[in-house]
């Protein structure tokens, strides 16, 4: 059995929702949560939305730096982080990366032979990774970090018709609910 945790980046693992990648910072309890993860058998996939690339406020190479420098942080001692994919789309262009769309789950189910049913999303936002997950036929955790607590009350609006499998006060914790 092949399982992952589809992790999203900003606000969930570190730094503020919807600032640029750019000033991302991991949160101190990150690392421990991946590593946790990784010691349960689950691959850590991170899926980022990123349309500043699209909309042109945001280089490819720029993008590509910062995601080298947060893998490196995460992969330090040791491999952490077994992929890190990004839609770099405008909603305007209609993909299937997306986030709440399912390419890059679909593709990294593929990839790793994943049983869907023993995999998680994990993130801030209601309307991308708790879409997200039940789009793709998986579980998903809402964090209260970064937009979470906003996302629970002033956008619930955004996903009224779906329910989060478990709302958890960070990453470190909803990695723990997953493992007992």
């Amino acid at each position: 059995m092949r399982k992952a945790l589809f992790w999203d980046l900003q606000g969930t693992l570190g730094g503020d929702a919807i600032a640029s990648i750019e000033e991302f910072e991991p949160y101190p309890f990150s690392k421990e949560a991946l590593e946790l993860a990784k010691i349960h058998g689950y691959y850590n996939i991170i899926i980022t939305n990123q349309s500043r690339i699209g909309k042109g406020t945001l280089s490819v190479e720029t993008y590509e730096r910062e995601a080298k420098r947060i893998e490196g942080f995460f992969n330090a001692e040791q491999p952490l982080i077994d992929e890190f994919l990004c839609c770099p789309h405008q909603s305007s262009d209609h993909c299937e990366c997306k986030k709440p769309k399912t390419g890059l789950i679909r593709q990294s189910v593929e990839k790793y032979g994943l049983s869907i049913a023993d995999c998680f999303v994990i993130g801030d936002m209601g309307k991308n990774e708790i879409v997200m997950a039940h789009n793709a036929g998986c579980k998903g955790i809402l964090v209260l970090t970064g937009g979470g607590k906003g996302s629970l009350e002033a956008f619930r609006n955004t996903w009224a018709e779906h329910e989060a499998d478990v709302i958890a006060e960070n990453a470190l914790e909803a990695v723990k609910v997953i493992i007992q």
